[in-house]
């Protein structure tokens, strides 16, 4: 059997929060495999954690992909300051084709095009992907579960880390379908009243107060803070009042623009002029939103650069959706060259720390051996790119542990899901499957 078959039949999708399927990447043919752990978001440690532990499925996983896809190169990124990682990696590599790319300690450090030109020198095309300069980028636990694919073992378990106002940050392997608020007890339970979880991150993540939310397979970690504090008041603001807060307030300073990773990588992204269609009614605003068209969404502008405390960033999203709803197809400036201050103006993520009022959560976030153990799991249909997926599994059904319990439609893009235990399909919804343990 093909690796990209194996892969497929485990369920791989990227890790890291994108949550592409794995076995489509590999089914290209690449010059270049590059491993993603430079794990930027501010707190989260889980990607070292792997690393640390798992270095030898890291190495194998990209040494595989290497072969999959024809690849003559293997490179894992790593943030220097992250020793004991760095240190695990490398010894993983000693005999093989794959080595180690230090990476600066700045945001995003870990975004594909910001990755991808770090290690190879080339910028991906605008709209395009890696694959374009026939490089091909996943996380780091990723590559750990194709190497465990090969072995039969499909992904039913997810690392992430437990940090901010918990009383033991700590970084956790747990079934997928788990709820974070037993993830949160397990960090020792949350250390403030009323808490709000940032699910991914601070930056690029999602924000909610249900506690009851359950883990993924793109899920990376949650921030726990408190309603009051001032990041969690900014993100909580309703959309129309976000929007409503920049069109009075926006005074086109470029600041947003001028520290915007991907402008200065050359590409046509620029918040300011997208922060003027809010001040437009009905013309104008297609243009302006082309300016949004190549945004990662990094976060930085709204957290970072505006000195005014304003929403590019949200803008930018909102521009996107309508871009989206009219298939919008890139048709701008295609010779991309790198801004000569491109260097000058990383962010260093203890500054983007300080500015977010975070540095007194900046704990170390150790991997815990062993699994968190949980009596039912309430698997999403849709936990990566494409579709939901389909159930092939009935209520009242007993599954074991790595049985598919829902698969992909024919044909379409998405992943298997397994279950992570044996148990009982107690429940199937319209976009969920309950099991509950035998």
């Amino acid at each position: 059997m093909s690796l990209v078959d194996q892969v497929r039949l485990a369920g791989v999708v990227g890790a890291g929060g994108g949550g592409f399927p794995a076995h489509v990447k590999l089914a290209s043919q690449a010059g270049i495999i590059i491993a993603n752990g430079a794990e930027c978001e501010p707190l989260l440690h889980k990607d070292a954690a792997v690393m640390e532990h798992y270095a030898a499925e890291v190495v194998r996983g990209v040494e595989l992909s290497m072969a999959a896809t024809g690849a003559t190169d293997g490179v894992v990124g790593i943030k220097a300051k992250k020793k004991n990682a760095v240190a695990a990696i490398e010894a993983a590599c000693q005999g093989t084709r794959v080595r180690v790319q230090l990476l600066g300690d700045f945001y995003p450090a870990g975004d594909e095009y910001d990755l991808v030109y770090s290690v190879t020198g080339k910028l991906i095309p605008p709209g395009g992907l890696p694959i374009h300069v026939g490089a091909i980028v996943n996380n780091v636990e990723t590559l750990v579960n194709i190497a465990r694919a090969v072995d039969g073992r499909p992904v039913t378990h997810k690392t992430l880390t437990i940090a901010g106002a918990v009383a033991e940050p700590v970084s956790l392997t747990v079934p997928v379908g788990i709820t974070f608020r037993e993830c949160i007890a397990a960090a020792g339970g949350a250390t403030c009243e009323d808490p709000v979880l940032a699910l991914g991150g601070l930056m690029m993540g999602e924000v909610t107060d249900n506690l009851d939310t359950r883990v993924t397979k793109t899920s990376t970690g949650v921030i726990v803070l408190p309603r009051t504090h001032h990041i969690m008041e900014r993100k909580l603001k309703p959309a129309k009042t976000q929007a409503a807060i920049g069109k009075s307030a926006c005074d086109q300073c470029r600041y947003c623009t001028e520290f915007c990773p991907r402008f200065l990588l050359g590409y046509q992204v620029e918040p300011h002029q997208v922060m003027r269609t809010l001040a437009f009614t009905g013309t104008g605003a297609e243009r302006f939103n082309e300016w949004a068209a190549l945004c990662c969404s990094c976060g930085l502008c709204t957290l970072y650069a505006c000195p005014e405390e304003l929403f590019p960033k949200e803008a930018c999203d909102e521009s996107k959706a309508v871009l989206r709803k009219q298939d919008f197809k890139w048709t701008g400036k295609m010779d991309i060259k790198v801004h000569p201050m491109r260097d000058g103006r990383h962010v260093p993520i203890k500054s983007l720390m300080r500015k977010m009022h975070v540095e007194q959560y900046d704990h170390p976030a150790p991997l815990r051996p062993g699994i968190l153990e949980t009596r039912e799991v309430v698997l999403a249909l849709k936990q990566s790119a494409g579709g939901p997926t389909l159930p092939v599994v009935r209520t009242g059904d007993s599954v074991k542990a790595g049985q598919p319990v829902s698969e992909p439609a024919p044909k379409a893009l998405g992943a298997i899901i397994h279950a992570p235990f044996d148990a009982k399909v107690t429940a199937i919804g319209s976009d969920v499957i309950t099991l509950t343990r035998s």
